[in-house]
């Protein structure tokens, strides 16, 4: 059993919808970022990709390559999730914490639970989204962006 922990945090810039756990999320905002931004993925991703020691979302997708401008995160995920098929791994679980004012994750929760679990070809039991505020304090708190933490556990295959 391996364990790995990934973060991401984007700014946002205005305009919607928000891209999160690969769904759109009703806003007059969005993550803005070299891909679409999806903060949630990107951390998963890196998460995964550091419990299996295959390195991280920027050397497979750098943001140097034009060609990762504006790409989906959910390809990006399926893509480190193939490596870790690759190298004898299978994801044990997924747990994910959104550290935000805005948008509410509450009511996306199971939305992105089965988004990500179906993209993992894992049950959405292995899954966990948890969304949290900053109570109003720094950079966060004042509405300029998010943060995600992810936590990834990972067994042999």
């Amino acid at each position: 059993m391996r364990t790995g922990i990934g973060y991401d945090s984007h700014r946002f810039a205005p305009g919607g919808p928000m891209r999160l756990g690969g769904i759109d999320i009703p806003a007059d905002f969005h993550c803005d970022g070299h891909s679409d931004g999806d903060a949630i993925c990107h951390a998963v991703t890196d998460a995964l990709l550091g419990a299996a020691g295959l390195g991280d979302i920027g050397e497979m997708f750098p943001d140097t390559d034009v060609t990762n401008q504006g790409k989906d995160s959910i390809v990006m995920l399926q893509a480190a999730q193939q490596r870790l098929t690759a190298a004898g791994w299978n994801v044990g679980n997924i747990d994910i914490t959104v550290i935000t004012q805005q948008p509410k994750i509450g009511p996306q929760r199971m939305a992105i639970r089965e988004r990500l679990s179906t993209s993992l070809q894992v049950a959405v039991e292995q899954v966990s989204v948890k969304g949290k505020t900053n109570e109003g304090m720094g950079w966060i708190g004042r509405g300029e962006g998010l943060a995600v933490m992810a936590v990834a556990t990972l067994v042999r295959a």
